[in-house]
């Protein structure tokens, strides 16, 4: 059997490396006329300093095709597995905790 696609089919290899993932609790998305910017954050409680660990540009086009798939696959989760709980952050604040005990060193 051959690993070549058939006619019509995209072969998408991953690698170890990118398998791992990143972890975001943050994503920040802006835009031109042409292009997407979705930068992926990891913010830590307490730390007012926060990287932007990946970031990934897209057409406008394919930030639609995004939207909807993400749009499809929450309604495909919440009917599996019950609605999605949002935290209340009002004005569209970033949170800069999350609810535990202080930390100290």
């Amino acid at each position: 059997m051959s690993d070549e696609p058939k006619e019509g089919q995209l072969n998408i290899e991953l690698s170890e490396e990118i398998a791992e993932g990143i972890y975001s609790n943050l994503a920040i998305i802006t835009h031109s006329s042409s292009e997407f910017i979705l930068d992926f954050i990891r913010i830590m409680p307490g730390v007012p300093k926060a990287r932007v660990k990946s970031r990934v540009l897209m057409t406008p086009e394919h930030a639609k095709r995004l939207m909807r798939a993400l749009a499809e696959n929450v309604a495909k989760y919440e009917s599996q597995f019950g609605v999605v709980r949002e935290a209340d952050h009002s004005h569209g604040a970033i949170p800069m905790h999350f609810g535990g005990p202080k930390t100290e060193a």
